[in-house]
């Protein structure tokens, strides 16, 4: 008997394990994004921002007091947004948030006052969280959110600030945090101890998504605002990539590991530009950023030069015709970015304060060596050529390829 138990408990563990890696296709769950650039105060300072938030990250203090205290330094204000039409409160209030993988509360009242409802609860306790590039405080209240048609959280926790004490969020209200628990640690100010279940996990534990998935599409686009990307909840969309998902396990270094980190080596043309080392994948972020020493071999392998008046890679015309495919290699599927798909958006140039006639590359530099645990960031840019699944169940990233990955957009 012992031996036909033992099997029947293997066979079990088998399928059990089997189960939770089955990928749920075609989740009706979605809700659609939309790209627009802050263009309210001039030129927009894309690097500024950016590097701001890789350092922020990278110096892990979206974990410690730096966040909690809300004492991180503003460097500009939400240049790129990437926006949800999140409702919050019965009767509902639409609030814009950004939506961003690499961080993990969801707050509001940064623009759009938050209107109390006979659903909200303030449950007393002060909340703060960092980005590097800006920082909000306030109090965290649990309240109804909706996220698209049918897609209800009930006693959400969600953090409630207000224009003068959310810095850097010009034009939004607050932000959709899609990253995993243990970023929530830390943030209410009176609990340093204590997570925050996100709006996935509570999308998972109310019984509304069989898995913690999150399915994201972008498009390429040259448009200053436009409605081009989806959020899929509980599993994915189809109908948003080619060919199959392939996934990669969170990474074991950190700080990457404490984010959606994977690993990758990248290479242009046949040249080794980065060796397989950790990053993350971030929505939050605009462009790529690689370790300086991988940033210096790809500005010498394009034969660019450092533009000082956007800080972006600027290459010729001529340089555009030679240029060569960056290739990521995550896991054993390597991902092929175009030399369109490395270039910044021509039509969109200025608003950078750039010149219309110019070309310039989306590729910068992270601005610390590699071998520190997080030594790229595949930001939108990257993003927007690949479909990506980011899965808390099984601890894993995916990525396909998209009939976007080859478009000749920009």
């Amino acid at each position: 008997m012992f031996p036909a138990a033992s099997l029947l408990i293997t066979l079990l563990l088998a399928l059990s394990i089997a189960a939770s890696l089955i990928e749920v296709r075609n989740s009706p769950v979605t809700l659609p994004i939309a790209r627009r650039l802050n263009t309210s105060n001039g030129p927009i300072n894309l690097l500024q921002r950016d590097k701001a938030r890789a350092a922020a990250i990278k110096g892990r203090s979206f974990s410690t007091l730096d966040r909690r205290t809300g004492s991180t330094p503003v460097t500009n204000d939400e240049a790129v947004s990437y926006i949800a039409a999140v409702s919050v409160g019965s009767p509902a209030t639409t609030y814009n948030l950004i939506v961003d993988t690499g961080s993990s509360n969801t707050w509001v009242g940064a623009t759009t006052a938050y209107a109390k409802t006979k659903t909200s609860v303030n449950t007393g306790q002060p909340v703060a969280v960092g980005y590097g590039s800006g920082n909000f405080s306030g109090t965290e209240y649990t309240d109804t959110v909706s996220l698209g048609s049918g897609l209800t959280i009930t006693k959400q926790s969600i953090g409630v600030s207000s224009p003068s004490l959310a810095s850097g969020f010009s034009g939004v209200d607050g932000i959709l945090g899609l990253g995993p628990l243990d970023l929530t640690y830390g943030t209410l100010t009176n609990k340093p101890d204590a997570t925050i279940p996100t709006v996935t996990q509570n999308l998972h534990s109310q019984g509304i998504i069989s898995q913690i998935v999150v399915g994201i599409s972008f498009e390429p686009t040259t448009s200053v605002t436009v409605t081009n990307g989806e959020l899929t909840f509980g599993g994915t969309d189809a109908t948003k990539y080619t060919g199959s998902i392939a996934y990669t396990p969170i990474t074991t270094t950190s700080p990457a590991s404490e984010y959606w980190g994977i690993n990758e080596s990248i290479t242009y043309g046949s040249t080794t530009i980065l060796s397989a080392t950790a990053g993350i994948v971030d929505t939050g972020t605009t462009l790529i950023y690689i370790a300086t020493d991988a940033f210096k071999r790809y500005q010498s392998a394009t034969g660019s030069t450092l533009d000082e008046a956007t800080g972006f890679l600027r290459i010729t015309s001529s340089q555009y015709k030679t240029l060569k495919n960056l290739n990521f290699k995550i896991g054993s599927n390597t991902y092929v970015l175009t030399p369109n798909g490395q270039i910044w958006p021509r039509s969109l140039n200025t608003y950078v304060g750039g010149s219309s006639s110019a070309v310039y590359l989306i590729v910068n530099d992270i601005g610390t060596p590699s071998g520190e645990g997080l030594d790229f960031i595949n930001g939108y840019a990257f993003l927007e050529r690949f479909y990506s699944v980011y899965d808390t169940t099984n601890s894993r990233v995916g990525f396909a390829t998209t009939k976007y990955t080859d478009a000749t957009t920009n």
